[in-house]
């Protein structure tokens, strides 16, 4: 008994193609199996387990999976420097970034260059502010719509810098959006705001819920959701 607790104790990591990648537990109520997962960024590996698994069987579910995972962390994109590489992305478009040290330190989007002066050191963190700035306008917007299109009460939009989740809805109402969908094409933007919204009635994934989900947005969810399953990561590989 004393060795499992000891077992139980220590900080879970597997290694995967030479790396040492941590594995988040999260335990769900609700849960009648282990679920397994890599972090989009392939920061983490993420287990969901029922409230009556122990912590150690779910870091063995892992291990036991060490090949899987080592295949999927080897499909993360490499990072991208957009300060560097002197591009970035913003609504599906790869748009070229001009610095001079004597332009205005806050990056302009002007005739399909991202025009930026200021110190070169900070140009990074500037860009992301940037971007920030424009997903939340654009996610407002968004759910502004959805909201109205629904007969909904307009809903309350936060940014979220989540690495395992693109959006989610609190009981309260309160639409959280990851930022990084800015850089994504605005159908994929907005089929996640559209869900999230549809959210906001049917805490599930309920036929009541897909039907709402289906009024709500105007073009291919499915064709969404394929673009977030085979680009998704690439949102992942520009910024820290």
């Amino acid at each position: 008994m004393i060795d499992w607790l000891r077992r139980e104790a220590l900080e879970p990591t597997i290694k995967l193609i030479g790396r040492d990648v941590p594995i988040d537990l999260v335990r769900n109520r609700r849960a009648k199996r282990l679920t397994l997962r890599l972090a989009l960024d392939g920061s983490a590996v993420r287990i969901t387990l029922p409230q009556w698994c122990r912590s150690a069987d779910a870091i063995a579910f892992a291990h036991a999976r060490q090949e899987w995972l080592s295949a999927q962390l080897a499909k993360v994109p490499e990072r991208r420097d957009p300060a560097r590489d002197g591009t970035m992305l913003y609504r599906g478009e790869d748009i070229a970034i001009e610095w001079r040290e004597d332009l205005p330190r806050k990056p302009d989007l002007k005739d399909g260059t991202f025009r930026v002066g200021g110190p070169r050191d900070t140009l990074g963190a500037r860009l992301q502010r940037w971007l920030e700035r424009e997903a939340l306008d654009l996610f407002g917007e968004d759910a502004a719509q959805y909201c109205t299109r629904g007969d909904l009460d307009r809903a309350d939009v936060k940014l979220t810098r989540a690495k395992r989740r693109w959006g989610s809805c609190s009981s309260e109402g309160v639409l959280r959006l990851n930022w990084r969908l800015v850089q994504a094409p605005d159908f994929v933007r907005r089929s996640v705001v559209a869900h999230e919204v549809a959210h906001l009635v049917h805490f599930d994934h309920s036929p009541a819920f897909h039907a709402l989900l289906d009024r709500l947005y105007e073009d291919d969810i499915e064709r969404a959701n394929r673009w977030l399953s085979v680009h998704g990561r690439t949102l992942y590989a520009t910024f820290g």
